[in-house]
């Protein structure tokens, strides 16, 4: 099985608007609403590709329900934490040539419901996946990551962690079976800026040497390098298409090259499916269907 952790889910309510007018009464020309948070979105993408996945994670109050029931209806599994007090957060994502994000705070995530986490956590097997992505909520230690890996060490289950900065270093001696810093975030953690490909592979190796496993850097428009455990050096570019949405991207990556891992066996095609997710979601307005990826993963054969 694999499992995905959200600490912090949101339902996000994107607004379109032809014009917007601070201190006025603006009006959209549509909306959609999105199940949100890295993890989820990580699970969306392995069961749109006919991945089995669990998201696990915190919820509360209404919107909680609604989070929790719109991803049932999807065909998405779940095992939610349910917090007894407050709401699960609403992003709202304001679409008027650029984005405008105002991100709610979500509720207070209890000592008992983390030590609830840690149990459900406590039952995996290293025949799973673990996806932990995204940031802490300011509720939760800030060490909350290590302590998951660190209860987990012993286990050999196959870690997956997408952070930035100090949250993805403080793991490394973990050794998670990969990480997934973008070339910006990958130069932040060394105090310098990777202008070449030389230089993302000469830091991405460092990671490597603190402990991780596999290290896929992702680029945007420019692609991806993976450094593998057995010392390869994969790059792959970008299928072409244009970029209308950048939400959700690299967490479709990570499910594209879990995908890509466990059918292709190895990882090379873990990266062209990684890739192919990735770019999917990049240019869709949304969540990449299964349409999209498999158009994007045709060029990329090809």
């Amino acid at each position: 099985m694999i499992y995905t952790v959200t600490f912090n889910p949101a339902l996000d309510y994107v607004v379109f608007l032809d014009n917007l007018k601070l201190g006025d009464v603006n009006r959209s020309t549509r909306e959609s609403i999105f199940y949100g948070g890295k993890g989820i979105n990580v699970s969306t993408i392995l069961n749109t590709l006919g991945l089995e996945t669990t998201a696990l994670g915190f919820v509360a109050g209404f919107t909680g329900k609604a989070i929790e029931d719109g991803l049932a209806a999807q065909g998405i599994h779940t095992d939610f934490i349910h917090l007894p007090e407050g709401n699960s957060r609403i992003n709202v994502k304001v679409k008027h040539g650029d984005e405008t994000e105002i991100n709610g705070q979500g509720p207070v995530i209890t000592e008992e419901a983390i030590n609830e986490l840690f149990a459900k956590l406590d039952t995996l097997t290293k025949e799973d996946i673990l996806v932990l992505a995204g940031s802490i909520p300011n509720t939760l230690p800030e060490d909350i990551y290590e302590k998951i890996l660190a209860s987990l060490e012993s286990k050999g289950i196959r870690i997956v962690v997408d952070a930035t900065k100090d949250l993805l270093l403080n793991v490394l001696k973990y050794h998670p079976f990969l990480i997934k810093p973008n070339n910006h975030e990958l130069g932040e953690m060394f105090g310098t800026v990777c202008k070449t490909d030389e230089d993302i592979v000469h830091y991405a190796k460092k990671l490597q040497e603190k402990g991780a496993v596999n290290v896929l850097i992702s680029m945007a428009g420019d692609g991806a390098i993976l450094i593998t455990e057995d010392g390869q050096n994969i790059k792959m570019g970008t299928p072409k298409g244009k970029v209308v949405n950048s939400v959700g991207a690299g967490d479709s990556m990570v499910a594209g090259f879990i995908t890509g891992y466990i059918r292709g066996g190895n990882y090379e095609e873990a990266l062209k499916s990684g890739t192919a997710a990735g770019s999917a979601t990049a240019f869709s307005e949304g969540l990449a269907s299964l349409e999209m990826y498999e158009k994007m993963l045709k060029q990329i054969t090809e």
